[in-house]
């Protein structure tokens, strides 16, 4: 029998919060009727295996377990857990405890409402000034680039229809990018404010590097804006360089001044080599995404699977 909820939670390293995670989702989805708690490992070097397996026998909730290989990154462990829920709506949520289980009831209940898509608007970041100022800056300039309407401040926290869930499901595309696939399929959304906590315990596994990426993954996976810029910046500098050409030809005609040496000459060059430097790296991002597509790769292998029917 299909539960009524499914619960998403992709794990890296993650033993220090698992066992208060687990007793919040207990006292949330002792309530609901019939759920599944479907945790994905992410290749997880501690005990977080160990833990879930702990969980699994102790049989609080009804889990489910997805080791992977190795790490293969955030959004595929979200992918694959969408892929093997079976809820008539689908949760996910990050298991850092910073996305709050006692959050759920008010995504089931705008769901009730009629809306296909509930999201978490994120207020109150509790992180250092830069992360947070990092992040508002993405949101917007990710909004304003986008081809489709992707919510201000809204991460993967969410809830997702069945006929959500299996439109993004069948999408082919290597390169994921959940919150905006969410907004591509276009059904019924509305967001649910909240106030984002604290780790509870650990590291946070989104380095600059990686939170850059993703950044990445987003405007040139839902963009194509950075590719019309960078001719917007080639014609404005070949403009540019006419008119100056003119003007240096018509000051030698009438009053004989000479171009200036080779310092400005220098600098100009260092700049238009910049500038095609910085084109070229646009259109590369954009080709390297068509390469991957093109390997065909799976976008995750699983090492085991715990919980579920054969």
């Amino acid at each position: 029998m299909r539960p009524d909820i499914s619960v998403v939670i992709p794990l890296l390293n993650e033993e220090k919060t698992l066992p208060a995670l687990c007793d919040r989702l207990v006292g949330v989805l002792k309530n609901l009727n019939r759920h599944e708690v479907i945790f994905v490992d992410d290749g997880s070097t501690d005990k977080t295996t160990g833990i879930i397996e702990e969980i699994i026998q102790k049989n609080l909730l009804q889990t489910k377990l997805i080791t992977f290989s190795r790490n293969f990154g955030h959004q595929s462990a979200v992918s694959a857990g969408l892929e093997h829920s079976s809820g008539e709506v689908v949760v996910i949520m990050d298991g850092d405890l910073q996305d709050p289980p006692e959050i759920i009831p008010s995504l089931i209940q705008k769901w009730k409402e009629g809306y296909n898509i509930v999201y978490a608007i994120r207020t109150k970041r509790k992180e250092n000034m830069i992360k947070r100022l990092l992040y508002s800056g993405f949101y917007r300039v990710l909004q304003k680039m986008a081809d489709v309407d992707i919510p201000l401040d809204a991460g993967d926290f969410s809830l997702m229809d069945r006929s959500v869930v299996d439109a993004i499901v069948r999408l082919p595309e290597k390169n994921r990018f959940i919150r905006g696939l969410r907004s591509w399929t276009g059904f019924s959304s509305i967001g649910v404010v909240y106030e984002r906590d604290e780790r509870v315990a650990g590291k946070t596994k989104y380095t600059l590097r990686k939170l850059f990426h993703l950044a990445f993954d987003g405007i040139t996976g839902f963009s194509t804006f950075p590719l019309k810029l960078s001719e917007y910046i080639g014609f404005s500098m070949t403009i540019l360089s006419f008119f100056s050409g003119i003007s240096i030809i018509i000051l030698w005609l009438t009053v004989g001044i000479a171009v200036p040496g080779w310092t400005s000459l220098v600098l100009v060059l260092f700049f238009l080599g910049g500038i095609q430097l910085f084109v070229l790296g646009v259109m590369g991002e954009y080709v390297g995404r068509i390469y991957i597509e093109v390997q065909n790769r799976p976008v995750y292998i699983i090492k085991k699977k715990i919980g579920f029917k054969e």
